[in-house]
């Protein structure tokens, strides 16, 4: 007989957001340079631009990474 295991529900987490703003006005690239380097559609670099997101895309994020010569850690940030 096996005993079910109890989950206590996170009720505090932390929060990440992507930050590629930084980075961008940085180095100097605009969206829509960033859009053609990484054929991404501006809609979508603004999107991650101004941290509008949900739910990230490891293929976005890794093009955009790349794109902007950093490290996907550099992207992504605790609140």
């Amino acid at each position: 007989m096996s005993k079910k295991k109890e989950y206590t529900p996170l009720s505090e987490y932390e929060i990440y957001y992507v930050d590629i703003k930084t980075i961008m006005e940085e180095k100097g690239i605009s969206q829509n340079i960033l859009s053609k380097i990484t054929d991404l559609s501006i809609n979508t670099i603004r999107s991650y631009y101004h941290s509008n997101i949900k739910r990230i895309d490891l293929d976005v994020v890794s093009r955009i990474a790349k794109a902007l010569e950093c490290d996907i850690n550099d992207i992504l940030k605790k609140k």
